[in-house]
Formats: C-alpha cells, sequence, structure tokens
C-alpha cells in the first residue's frame, strides 16, 4: 500500500467560493480508478506544538501500490485539478509512504 499525502496552502487572497471549488475538485479524484480512498480535509482545532496547523487543506489517497500511484499522477483527472487551480497554490508539501 502506498499513501499520498498533500497539504496545500492556498494565497491569502482565495475567496471562500473558490476554496468550495478546491475541495470540490480534490473530492473529484476519488473517480480515478485505482484510488483505495480519499479523504480531504482542512486542519484540525488540536492545538500542540508539534501540530501544523497552518495548511489550508489536506489530501489524502490511498494506493495498492507505487504502479496505482503512477496511473493517478498523469490521470486526466489529477491533470484537470492541476490546470485549473496550480495558480491558487502558495506553498504544497507531498509525503509518499509505503
Amino acid at each position: 500500500m502506498l499513501s499520498h499525502h498533500v497539504l496545500f496552502w492556498l494565497k491569502a487572497d482565495t475567496t471562500e467560493i473558490q476554496k468550495q471549488a478546491f475541495k470540490a475538485s480534490l473530492e473529484t479524484l476519488s473517480a480515478v480508478e485505482t484510488v483505495m480512498s480519499i479523504h480531504v480535509g482542512v486542519p484540525s482545532s488540536i492545538s500542540r506544538a508539534v501540530v501544523d496547523t497552518t495548511y489550508t487543506f489536506s489530501l489524502v489517497l490511498f494506493f495498492e501500490d507505487l504502479a496505482g500511484h503512477d496511473v493517478y499522477q498523469v490521470h486526466p483527472l489529477h491533470k484537470a485539478f492541476l490546470d485549473e487551480f496550480r495558480e491558487t497554490f502558495e506553498k504544497v508539501i507531498i509525503y509518499d509512504s509505503i
């Protein structure tokens, strides 16, 4: 199993409507055939020194294996998401683990 965890920091001038569209587009990624499960979230209210709550959205995807992840990376839904929203990212960090 491979987990793909993406943290997005959106630009400060991103509107609530744009954030809603961003989240909805993230959720469409569940339709990629190799995605086993998906979670789209926002920072929790947990306040501890080791918890980062500065990001705007979190995306966690699970794949059976690296091959499934590789399919996702070139999938039209993933490419469409990037094409539409790339300009709204201030920062992105990805953690992949097996």
